[in-house]
């Protein structure tokens, strides 16, 4: 059971670095750092998009708009770890 619960841990630790990798890229593109017409940005953008959109657009339609500023990311993280420690206690 230990085994399951350490993977369930690494695999929300990935999902939350795919969470920032996605927020860092956004705001990148969003300041003209980097520019999406080069295909390798494209492509990682495009992916850390769908993989993050389907947990994010729940976050973000209960949310109210704060003008431009994305909290849901940070509310996902939260949750996360709220979700990984109450693993944790149940389990261990």
């Amino acid at each position: 059971m230990q085994s399951i619960l350490i993977l369930l841990s690494q695999i929300i630790s990935l999902y939350v670095w795919i969470l920032i990798a996605s927020a860092v890229l956004s705001w990148l593109v969003a300041f003209n750092v980097v520019n999406t017409q080069n295909r390798f940005v494209y492509a990682v953008g495009n992916f850390l998009h769908k993989i993050t959109e389907p947990a994010l657009r729940p976050i973000r339609k209960i949310m109210p708009d704060l003008g431009g500023i994305d909290l849901s990311p940070i509310v996902l993280i939260l949750g996360l770890f709220f979700l990984r420690n109450l693993l944790f206690e149940m389990l261990m």
